[in-house]
């Protein structure tokens, strides 16, 4: 019988990914199945489940923000894996821009419900079925604003940041088990998490009453842009292929950075000052709200 890290035992292998309906999860969701994985893909909105389905693969429908859901979503995922659960891939996560100060608690709150609360919850439930098989890899899906962070993007720097923090504790806390926990900051990728953004904006933020107004004016061209926003934006088969590695690789990586912001900003950190961070950051923040 092959080893669950072993390149023939792909057909064994159960894989859960948050997040599908578009962009990151979506290819990874593809490309697995491709390789032989046994993929379940999530989506939140159930015709984003029967869009996948049309694409061939296994879905079920999860709203990381509703505890229920998830608990359902592990049931059927052991339904589809026969009782295992190789991988999960924490994917599904959205941004919600503003100014700190324009954050209401309960924006906040929603913000950490599927960014954070619902992801560890998720993993919570998963971790039990691979300690009793004696092995399992949780994938987390951060970002490069889990790394530093960038103005107007608070929101989604502290649940990234929480996060990082939090795996982290459970690579750790799992050291031993045949559990594998590791990091994938991605950076600017191609996907529809700009327009989701931009959607979470109008709903949340109250831009005219603001002291931020004349910054959420430039803010919104940005968001509101057609393809790539930003420089070095490479397409989600470059987080693809960090999921392989972090998948087949017998020893896998803590952290996979993939873009070359995020190669950079993880250097930057470790190199700069507090302050000299800062300047760099404010003159990058100014540059793509012009």
């Amino acid at each position: 019988m092959t080893s669950p890290t072993s390149p023939g035992a792909h057909h064994e292998r159960t894989v859960l990914i948050t997040g599908c309906s578009s962009g990151i999860g979506q290819c990874v969701a593809l490309g697995l199945k491709t390789r032989g994985y046994t993929v379940i893909a999530s989506a939140r909105k159930a015709e984003d489940v029967s869009r996948l389905q049309a694409k061939g693969l296994t879905t079920i429908q999860l709203d990381l923000a509703d505890p229920a859901s998830i608990k359902r979503a592990v049931e059927e995922t052991l339904h589809f894996g026969h009782g295992k659960i190789f991988a999960l891939f924490n994917n599904g996560a959205y941004g919600q821009p503003g100014a700190v100060e324009d954050l209401s608690r309960e924006v906040l709150r929603q913000q950490f419900e599927t960014n954070f609360f619902g992801t560890v919850e998720l993993t919570n439930r998963i971790i039990p079925i691979m300690r009793k098989q004696g092995y399992g890899r949780i994938i987390q899906n951060s970002s490069v604003l889990g790394l530093i962070a960038l103005p107007y993007r608070g929101a989604y720097n502290a649940s990234k940041f929480a996060l990082e923090g939090i795996t982290d504790t459970l690579r750790l806390e799992l050291s031993g088990t045949g559990i594998a926990v590791s990091l994938i900051e991605p950076g600017p990728i191609e996907s529809r998490f700009r327009k989701n953004a931009f959607l979470a904006y109008q709903q949340h933020i109250d831009a005219r009453n603001s002291a931020h107004h004349d910054t959420y004016q430039k803010m919104e061209n940005r968001l509101k842009k057609e393809g790539p926003a930003a420089p070095f934006t490479l397409p989600p088969e470059a987080v693809l292929k960090k999921v392989i590695h972090a998948l087949e690789s017998r020893r896998p990586r803590p952290r996979y950075y993939v873009t070359f912001p995020t190669y950079l900003f993880g250097l930057l950190r470790r190199l700069c000052s507090t302050r000299w961070l800062d300047k760099i950051l404010l003159k990058i923040s100014s540059s793509e709200n012009k």
